[in-house]
């Protein structure tokens, strides 16, 4: 099994301390990078200010933690690829990847937050999901174009590069056939391409058997987070058997794919608990808020009003938090039941100690990780 850290940065009541919120953030990666963790994910958020969720930019956070590793490799979960600008984007990805020596994993999402979308980019608002579906499709078309360092054009619903009408005419750069007719424009080339050929692999966050389907139709790996194994089980079927068929090939259970659980490692069940609670309580409370209870359903279980969010409700369904014992027993559960090859750990949820996260992770890599990995977790 590979394993990762997910960080989605949160810090209620410090964003006047951010410099030292980031100082933990890297302490974090560059002790994960020299335990073997495969690679390390950073989120997109904006206009946080209550600070549950406070990195705006996992690109640039991205490039800031590549500076200070030397083998983990650098994923987003996820830019938000309907904010962006798809050039801008693409340019930023390939810069990353050249920056980190081709350690960039490319996460991609469509957009959850309305006072996000519609402050960055009016074409996102997900109240229609149609035109955002369709305006997520035409960024990535736009941006595997970009990174294929041929020279391309794009005419499509939301975008048509280059801009119709530019005339070129500059002694160092020929207003040669393969970019332009009779001086105008007709091309473009997006420099650099990434240093990863044909271009960085590319994940989205998926849940819905629309996405799931899209997403392996389309090779793109699929990144998970809230069902428990039951329902998961499910998903993970739907996406082997849809990336076998596209593929011509049989995928394994689990292949393509990447989990993201809440996981805490402490000495006792009652620390952990005690310890990781509030904080994982936080993250819960305000994004279930939006999305509600329905993706935390047992396969075949209804939601009912009877159902209330609590930690017990959760460790039920998909927490990792408790012993080294334990925990390990939990993964082994996902490996065996739905084939997990590659955990992604979040620990650092709002407002828990930085002293804490460090524990757990160190506790993880010494007494945890090493029953499911050989040869070190970077290969």
């Amino acid at each position: 099994m590979r394993f990762s850290i997910f960080h989605n940065l949160g810090a209620p009541g410090r964003l006047g301390e951010y410099a030292d919120v980031m100082a933990e953030a890297r302490e974090f990666a560059v002790t994960a990078d020299r335990a073997g963790f495969w690679s390390t994910w950073y989120t997109e958020h904006h206009f946080g200010h209550e600070a549950i969720e406070i990195t705006p930019n996992p690109v640039l956070m991205g490039a800031d933690i590549a500076a200070r590793t030397t083998d983990i490799r650098i994923g987003q979960a996820a830019s938000i690829a309907t904010f962006w600008h798809p050039l801008r984007l693409a340019e930023d990805i390939a810069m990353l990847d050249q920056l980190s020596g081709g350690r960039v994993e490319v996460g991609l999402g469509r957009g959850l937050y309305g006072r996000e979308a519609l402050n960055l980019n009016a074409l996102a608002d997900p109240r229609d999901q149609e035109q955002n579906r369709a305006l997520y499709a035409e960024t990535v078309e736009v941006l595997r174009k970009a990174w294929s360092g041929e020279f391309f054009s794009h005419q499509g619903r939301f975008y048509e590069f280059p801009a119709p009408g530019v005339k070129w005419n500059h002694p160092l750069s020929p207003a040669t056939p393969e970019y332009t007719e009779a001086g105008v424009i007709t091309k473009m080339r997006v420099t650099p391409f990434p240093l990863q050929r044909p271009h960085p692999p590319l994940w989205q966050v998926i849940d819905s058997p629309r996405s799931i389907r899209a997403a392996a139709a389309d090779g793109v790996q699929g990144l998970f987070w809230l069902p428990p194994v039951s329902a998961l089980k499910e998903r993970f079927e739907l996406y082997r058997d849809t990336a076998s068929q596209a593929a011509g090939r049989e995928y394994a259970l689990g292949e393509g794919i990447g989990l993201v659980r809440d996981v805490y490692v402490a000495d006792t069940m009652e620390q952990a608990r005690a310890e990781f609670e509030e904080a994982l309580m936080t993250t819960y409370r305000w994004i279930m808020h939006w999305r509600g209870l329905g993706n935390l359903m047992e396969a075949g279980e209804e939601l009912t009003d009877a159902h209330e969010l609590s930690f017990d409700f959760l460790q039920r369904r998909n927490l990792l938090v408790g012993t080294p014992e334990y925990v390990s027993e939990k993964i082994a559960e996902l490996r065996d039941e739905v084939g997990c090859e590659h955990l992604l750990l979040w620990t650092t949820h709002p407002g828990l100690p930085h002293r804490n996260a460090m524990r757990s992770l160190e506790l993880f890599a010494e007494k945890v990780m090493p029953q499911f990995t050989t040869g070190g977790g970077h290969g």
